[in-house]
């Protein structure tokens, strides 16, 4: 397993994920608008409170009120009913457990569920571990996986299935196939 400073945020989200980002306040009644991290927003509008997370302080927000604004939704939080308080939260990540995270469709993961898990070659008879996944990080073309390979450095190879055609995080792995992209 990859150590703690490895991984940003880590020692927040050891079972929680980051599901929102808070952005600029949105009117003259204290709402902020959210930005899903999954692109799905129906499991933002069934929170009733959230753990925020600005400048390594976490804060437990009651939610007053939250509406649709696709593809984003506005939020009003106890205590931020003008603008002005409502831009201190600006910026800010929304956290929460499993349960309150969108959820899983077939082939996908949590992110957080990927960072540090072994990177094996999916080819061959020796399952010696090649590096850890440290992030999964999105590019222009699609996510890419960031691996902190065993000899030193940090590749980023697309996160796609013709590269990873296996993904447990269950038992543990994932399989790289196409290891000449890591040269």
């Amino acid at each position: 397993m990859l150590e703690a400073e490895n991984t940003r945020y880590s020692k927040f989200l050891i079972d929680k994920f980051i599901i929102g980002q808070v952005g600029p306040p949105h009117g003259l009644n204290g709402f902020v608008k959210v930005r899903s991290m999954s692109g799905e927003i129906d499991h933002l509008l069934e929170l009733k409170e959230v753990t925020v997370l600005k400048h390594e302080k976490e804060s437990l927000l009651k939610i007053d009120e939250t509406k649709l604004a696709p593809p984003a939704v506005l939020m009003r939080f106890a205590g931020y009913d003008n603008p002005e308080k409502a831009k201190t939260l600006s910026g800010a990540s929304l956290l929460a457990g499993r349960e309150q995270a969108a959820p899983l469709g077939k082939d996908e993961f949590y992110i957080e569920d990927l960072k540090g898990l072994p990177v094996v070659a999916a080819e061959g008879k020796t399952k010696e571990i090649i590096g850890h996944i440290t992030d999964i990080i999105e590019g222009g073309g699609g996510d890419l996986a960031e691996i902190k390979l065993e000899s030193g450095g940090l590749k980023l190879v697309p996160f796609r299935k013709e590269f990873f055609p296996k993904i447990n995080p269950k038992e543990g792995k994932a399989a790289l196939k196409n290891l000449w992209i890591l040269e």
